[in-house]
């Protein structure tokens, strides 16, 4: 009898047992690690988790994101002390991902590795998963630099009578508004055609115009990706999704709005890098800078901030964080949206529709001991009260009030049925704000000042009581915006801020609780020597930074 020895049946045999070993060997690492283990070649992999670490990365770290859930995700390991995993972890910390381990064996990894290769070809799962993290986008975003740029790149796409061009197209519009610094995108149907617009340093910018057809696709997909209802078309909706964008998460917040000619878009871009801006480049002047940092010292009390929405108190208030942080003090904030993820400080955001609200965040927070609260808004007589409370009781305030200038800040307290004689207890400095275009450094250009003009700016640097603040500065010549490539031809480039403040000190303590107003703070408020915003805007004119023009569209420069 002649025995036959099957060579492939042996090998195939032997990868078996080798494969069972080091499962075995996998199980027995996750008891010594306390880890939970988990066979992948037996469960699901969540394609969407793979777009939260890059190829690369997770080889090189030798790890592997298999589910994601939110913004907690699983990540298979085999040495979770590796020092690669452990840097790789704290990234996704910083990007405010929730990490998990579980213990895998080597084919494990392998096998979720080589799902990668799907990527490209995959599509979005559920809505907040858009990925363009690929590396044609991350070309797009760089080769995209003006409007110009866009505009011809959306016309190549709609030339081509392709099924995947909605999808290129929104591609464009979103690395195109990330590329050129848009903080919003304006999709609005109009009677025969569809208009974009990018909101660029404040001001609304047209890109082209789009066809009906081309907008209802683009309309279902922005649906699809933003988590909203497809057939509701005659209600207002809110969504949002993110951006993965190298280590860089970009949060997009869709708001839809039923109109005459469709529903109208408008896409707020939320960029961490665009937020993150260090407390000393926010164009405050040196000496309210100076008297900021004093305030920000003091273990207790308010700081609030007032002006407009998109006036960049959100960004002026997170400089404020970032300054004061350090690992001896508990911060906590409460915000809607968290626009940017802050390392160290615990961030919540209210949910309206879950009854978590600013007031009931505040009083959660005072239960977990910090040193400091941020409070994004204050909006309602309870939340000022307790605000109030807090900054009495041995705690750092931050927040926000929507009033018009510094003045308007006791007022408005008042108004909400805050009591005058705690209001200035409370409170250590009040401020306003305003954000500004900065010329462009590489087309502005010198313009003699008219008659008009040059009563207006005499009027005002006449009302600034310390004329150091006027010292070197040229009061004849400003300058003027002209445009060009550098700028997407506006005159501008980027924004800073016109500031203005006042302290809390004797003097308006004792006018508060006479239920005062805005003029007669103002009156109390004027040897404490610090500019208003009008004379702090003029001083930023006379040192070339901006021009009449724009300041006048941002203030009243003739109160």
């Amino acid at each position: 009898m002649t025995v036959q020895f099957n060579e492939d049946k042996q090998k195939e045999k032997i990868e078996e047992l080798r494969e069972q070993e080091e499962e075995g060997l996998a199980q027995a690492m996750s008891k010594k690690y306390g880890l939970p283990y988990i066979d992948l070649d037996t469960n699901p992999i969540n394609i969407d988790a793979l777009r939260v670490v890059k190829e690369q990365e997770a080889r090189d770290a030798q790890v592997a994101p298999f589910n994601i859930i939110n913004k907690k995700v699983s990540l298979a390991v085999i040495s979770p002390n590796n020092d690669k995993t452990i840097a790789l972890v704290e990234k996704l910390k910083d990007r405010g991902y929730a990490p998990s381990f579980f213990m895998v064996s080597g084919q494990s990894l392998e096998k979720v590795w080589g799902r990668y290769k799907d990527l490209s070809y995959s599509m979005e799962t559920k809505g907040g998963a858009l990925d363009i993290a690929n590396e044609e986008i991350q070309d797009l975003v760089k080769t995209v630099k003006t409007s110009d740029d866009i505009k011809k790149s959306i016309e190549t796409i709609l030339s081509q009578k392709k099924s995947y061009r909605i999808s290129r197209i929104l591609e464009i519009i979103l690395a195109g508004a990330i590329s050129i610094n848009a903080s919003d995108i304006h999709i609005e149907p109009e009677e025969s055609s569809v208009r974009l617009r990018y909101r660029l340093d404040g001001v609304l910018n047209d890109i082209l115009n789009i066809d009906n057809v081309t907008y209802g696709l683009l309309l279902s997909r922005l649906k699809l990706v933003s988590n909203l209802k497809l057939n509701i078309k005659g209600k207002a909706q809110d969504g949002r999704f993110s951006i993965k964008l190298g280590d860089v998460e970009i949060e997009i917040r869709t708001s839809l709005l039923p109109g005459n000619y469709g529903e109208s878009v408008v896409l707020r871009v939320l960029n961490p890098n665009a937020i993150s801006v260090p407390l000393e480049e926010l164009g405050i002047n040196e000496r309210l800078l100076g008297i900021i940092l004093n305030e920000l010292k003091k273990p207790n009390g308010m700081i609030l901030n007032t002006g407009p929405t998109g006036s960049g108190k959100t960004t002026t208030l997170y400089a404020f964080l970032k300054k004061i942080y350090s690992p001896e003090i508990k911060i906590i904030t409460i915000e809607n949206p968290i626009e940017y993820h802050l390392k160290g400080i615990v961030q919540t955001q209210t949910e309206e529709d879950k009854g978590y609200t600013f007031l009931e965040g505040l009083r959660s927070a005072l239960r977990q001991d910090p040193d400091v609260i941020m409070v994004g808004e204050i909006r309602d007589r309870e939340t000022a009260e307790i605000a109030i409370n807090s900054a009495l009781t041995g705690h750092l305030v931050f927040s926000t009030l929507h009033t018009n200038n510094a003045a308007g800040t006791f007022p408005r307290l008042i108004d909400l049925g805050a009591n005058p004689k705690v209001i200035t207890s409370a409170i250590n400095i009040t401020m306003a704000q305003r954000l500004i275009r900065k010329l462009c450094n590489n087309c502005k250009k010198k313009a003699v000042l008219e008659k008009e003009e040059e009563k207006l700016i005499k009027n005002i640097t006449d009302s600034v009581v310390d004329k150091s603040y006027l010292k070197d500065l040229d009061m004849v010549n400003i300058y003027e915006s002209v445009g060009c490539v550098e700028c997407n031809f506006t005159g501008f480039k980027g924004r800073t801020g016109i500031y203005e403040a006042i302290l809390t000190d004797e003097k308006i303590e004792n006018i508060v609780i006479q239920n005062p107003s805005e003029r007669e703070i103002n009156k109390a408020s004027e040897g404490q020597n610090i500019l208003n915003m009008r004379q702090d805007g003029i001083i930023k004119i006379l040192k070339g930074m901006t021009s009449l023009p724009e300041l006048s569209r941002v203030i009243d420069l003739k109160e």
